[in-house]
């Protein structure tokens, strides 16, 4: 291929692939040992012969390594650790009451590990959510963390929160009231915290875990009413609108509960109360 290469003009030439202008000097020509010449662009790895006799060649970028795709469901390492969590007490509790958070039952998905380790070679106490499938709660999907201390603050770890690696989680909650609590009305809210702010105005609660998850939770059969804790942010009273859009277009009743300060969520106000 070499349509569009003055093969005797200069050495640095447009690409005739990916040329930005006339200026450009993307493509490198080089006289080879047989008389024939050969350019290769130094952008798109394009190269192109000038024999006639040659079949006309090109090389494409490498192909960019594709991540492995994440798992649906929970491993049998993540089910191990779920299984050796404890109910909510010691410094989970404290970090909790200290957020001014509602304790939820023993039986929801919230529990806590004494000795998890953190990527960054800490270990210490963690809450540990149980994700599930919003619609399946036996479709175990993931664990979410918050390392916190007995002094009821979040470790001094950065991140203070993560997910179980290689997990997936979209389309997940964390049911902090277990679904035979769940009557004809359930609240939620992005954080497990802010869920546990909501549940001081009503339970039972599940934490959709951020935005996308709250925009995206499906109307359930036999809920008739949602209440949506909203983080006051742009992207929380964004997804806030498409959930209640369509749990409404299902024909249930939603309620949206926030805080009047912009940036802020429920739990914000609540430690923003308690503050002496």
């Amino acid at each position: 291929m070499s349509a569009g290469i003055d093969w005797h003009g200069k050495a640095r030439q447009p690409c005739p692939s990916c040329a930005h202008g006339p200026k450009d000097t993307a493509l490198g020509i080089t006289r080879r040992d047989d008389g024939s010449f050969i350019g290769h662009c130094f952008r798109c790895s394009g190269v192109f012969f000038s024999d006639a006799a040659q079949a006309p060649i090109r090389h494409t970028p490498p192909a960019r390594a594709v991540a492995p795709a994440k798992r649906e469901t929970l491993s049998d390492y993540g089910r191990g650790l779920w299984a050796a969590c404890r109910p909510i007490s010691g410094p989970a509790l404290a970090y909790l009451t200290a957020r001014g958070c509602r304790i939820p039952p023993a039986d929801g998905d919230l529990r806590w590990d004494p000795e998890l380790k953190h990527p960054s070679g800490y270990a210490g106490p963690a809450l540990v959510g149980l994700i599930t499938a919003a619609a399946d709660p036996h479709h175990l999907m993931s664990l979410h963390f918050t390392w916190v201390r007995g002094d009821g603050t979040k470790a001094n770890v950065t991140p203070a929160r993560r997910y179980l690696g290689g997990h997936a989680k979209a389309g997940g909650v964390v049911r902090l009231w277990p679904d035979e609590c769940v009557g004809e009305s359930l609240g939620v809210a992005e954080g497990i915290e802010t869920a546990l702010s909501l549940a001081h105005y009503h339970a039972p609660v599940w934490a959709c875990l951020d935005a996308g998850n709250l925009a995206a939770l499906p109307a359930m059969a036999g809920i008739d009413q949602l209440i949506i804790g909203v983080d006051n942010d742009d992207a929380g009273k964004a997804a806030a609108a498409l959930c209640a859009q369509r749990w409404l277009a299902a024909g249930c009743s939603v309620q949206t509960v926030e805080s009047t300060e912009p940036g802020q969520d429920l739990n914000d106000v609540l430690e923003a109360a308690d503050a002496p």
